[in-house]
């Protein structure tokens, strides 16, 4: 493990080192696989690894940090850093390509600490767990106010902007004790086929009937240990939902359906897993039935006490994700496909318990475009 001046933020997690206390010069701490760890750090800051065990070499000129470099690795062949093979995975590099070639110059090979870090920073224990199964049940619960909302204001040719309904979420979070970092996403029509869509960024913001509307919400409870939920499910203003709609709903949850069989599958039968397959799974369904153009994002990401946790997300588009999918981890799998008129995506979250037992959390997994009536 290797920082400077705050540079490798999992680094600082795992070892529990206050990040409003970042210091200015450069410190390693090096864990063998068996025996005690040895720490690396500068002349005028000697002290600031004294909270962890091991010994210590302290360091003043480069050429002596570089031999104590030698000393923290001495026979060792393979040492594990936050670094990603050609980049192909920025969420885990994060250190510098010149402080790798100083390590490899020591060691026969480096490789990737996506899945020690995963130990670490993605892991849930079971009050993790309770914590995340009660925001999930508040951000379930949601979905029943936006759509009662929405029929309320749009009967007899009413209407209700975007941000009232995003608005209103916001509220019910805040008088649940919960905390969403960002507010959601209420996106309307063809605001719906833009997967980042801020809502209410455009000069026709108003939900009437005949509408397709998304909704992406995501709350935790406003504690130190609280775990996000994150769901986003789609309706129509109306009681007959337009089949060009329905077709694309069905083809992509049966995507999200194909992306939670390969965990569930895969860990049944005992198998490794890494992100990219559960990507794969779902991906292929999408193209497969000719929309693989306008599924433009993974299939899914880690979720912890941030919204976009440290754990393996599920791409195999962005990144190939090699992390693998850890029991006591959390993520989300949500595929889509973003055309000009409309776009929907189908998110649930999945978290695989000690056991490798798969739970698909936030209430039952929508089968069909809601009807807003």
């Amino acid at each position: 493990l290797y920082d400077f001046r705050g540079s490798n933020l999992p680094a600082l997690r795992v070892l529990r080192i206050d990040s409003s206390h970042i210091r200015s010069r450069r410190w390693f701490f090096f864990i063998p696989a068996n025996g005690e760890p040895r720490k690396l750090v500068h002349h005028i800051e000697s002290g600031a690894l004294d909270s962890l065990p091991g010994d210590q070499i302290v360091y003043l000129r480069w050429q002596e940090l570089e031999s104590g470099i030698e000393q923290l690795v001495s026979g060792c062949r393979q040492v594990a850093m936050e670094y990603s093979p050609r980049n192909g995975n920025p969420y885990v590099a994060r250190v510098d390509a010149g402080t790798v070639e100083v390590v490899r110059s020591f060691v026969s090979q480096i490789v990737s600490s996506g899945d020690l870090i995963q130990l670490f920073e993605a892991t849930l224990d079971d009050k993790h767990w309770q914590r995340h199964l009660q925001a999930a049940v508040h951000t379930n619960f949601a979905f029943d106010l936006v759509w009662k909302l929405i029929a309320e204001r749009t009967r007899g040719g009413g209407c209700i902007s975007e941000t009232e309904v995003r608005d209103a979420i916001v509220q019910y979070f805040l008088a649940h004790n919960m905390v969403t970092g960002h507010p959601p996403i209420v996106a309307a029509g063809p605001h719906s086929g833009d997967p980042h869509y801020e809502t209410g960024m455009d000069s026709s913001t108003d939900i009437h009937e005949g509408d397709f509307v998304l909704v992406d919400l995501w709350a935790k409870l406003d504690a130190r240990d609280g775990i996000y939920s994150d769901l986003t499910r789609v309706g129509f203003v109306g009681d007959r939902i337009p089949p060009h709609i329905r077709k694309v709903f069905d083809i992509v949850a049966t995507a999200r359906d194909a992306g939670i069989a390969c965990v569930s599958d895969c860990l049944e039968r005992g198998e490794q897993l890494q992100g990219w397959q559960v990507d794969a799974a779902a991906r292929s369904v999408i193209e497969h039935a000719g929309y693989g153009k306008y599924f433009v994002h993974r299939t899914g990401h880690s979720i912890g006490q941030e919204i976009h946790g440290n754990g393996a997300n599920m791409d195999n588009h962005e990144t190939r994700e090699e992390r693998r999918v850890l029991p006591r981890t959390l993520f989300s799998i949500e595929p889509g496909i973003y055309l000009p008129e409309f776009g929907i995506r189908s998110e649930v979250n999945v978290f695989v318990d000690a056991d490798s037992t798969v739970h698909v959390t936030g209430g039952e997994r929508q089968t069909a475009v809601h009807t807003i009536v």
